[in-house]
């Protein structure tokens, strides 16, 4: 089940508070991604996207998915608090309103040389295109089942790293991503980047659940960073868009 942000010229799918499980740009509209050459930290971070999407003539309602980079996993409290902070200028900018949050995100941490401060990596906005192809971004999904529960309760082999406990993590993390991606109508086909989240070997993995799978279409994009929460080990996001730059 999707719903329309008409504001922002993109649809999406009802998560929770802090962000969406994934946005598609609507008819005659593509998500263009623009990702920071160095990390940017948060509050600056949003002021150079407000100027870039405000340059591009478009309202910043058109914001619609972003990429983090945080300094250390934390507790579902600490993810909270964070979150509760984050979502202020999502308010601000008309996408908030304090139940329901359009805007996708992935937000993970660095095992090396990790940032100061929550910071951007990257971030997505709608422009016009008349007769545009299907564009879209899902958001960052770990092992851990959607609905009630702590984490604890949720995470696919909890506190277990070996080979099978990966494997079955790893699927569960496809799992959640295909679900996604049916939400909008698509597949593993139609996505341009896979990326994957994690500092486990996963190599177990990586023949029958992600590359037969359709997963590795256009290859893997592999980040040597764990999920925000402690006790995740294995995220995944992917997207289709066909207009991508570097600032």
């Amino acid at each position: 089940m999707t719903q329309d942000f008409p504001t922002g010229s993109y649809r999406y799918i009802p998560a929770v508070f802090q962000y969406s499980s994934g946005v598609a740009a609507l008819p005659d509209y593509e998500i263009e991604r623009v990702r920071f050459d160095t990390l940017v930290p948060l509050a600056e971070g949003f002021a150079r996207i407000a100027d870039y999407i405000r340059a591009a003539g478009r309202p910043l309602t058109a914001f619609c998915a972003c990429e983090l980079r945080s300094p250390a996993v934390v507790d579902e409290a600490g993810f909270r608090r964070f979150n509760e902070h984050y979502v202020k200028t999502l308010a601000e900018w008309g996408l908030f309103d304090g139940t329901n949050n359009p805007v996708a995100r992935s937000n993970v941490c660095p095992d090396v040389a990790p940032p100061a401060e929550p910071s951007f990596y990257a971030f997505s906005f709608t422009r016009p295109k008349p007769d545009s192809t299907p564009t879209f971004v899902i958001a960052g999904g770990a092992e851990a089942r959607d609905g009630a529960g702590s984490y604890p309760e949720r995470i696919a082999r909890y506190r277990e790293v070996g080979p099978e406990a990966i494997r079955d993590k790893a699927k569960a993390t496809v799992g959640s991503m295909e679900r996604r991606l049916a939400a909008f109508g698509h597949t593993w086909q139609d996505t341009t980047v896979a990326q994957i989240y994690s500092v486990c070997d996963f190599y177990p993995a990586v023949t029958d659940e992600l590359v037969k799978r359709g997963a590795a279409r256009s290859g893997l994009t592999w980040h040597f960073a764990r999920p925000p929460v402690v006790d995740l080990d294995f995220e995944m996001d992917c997207r289709r868009v066909a207009r991508e730059i570097v600032i």
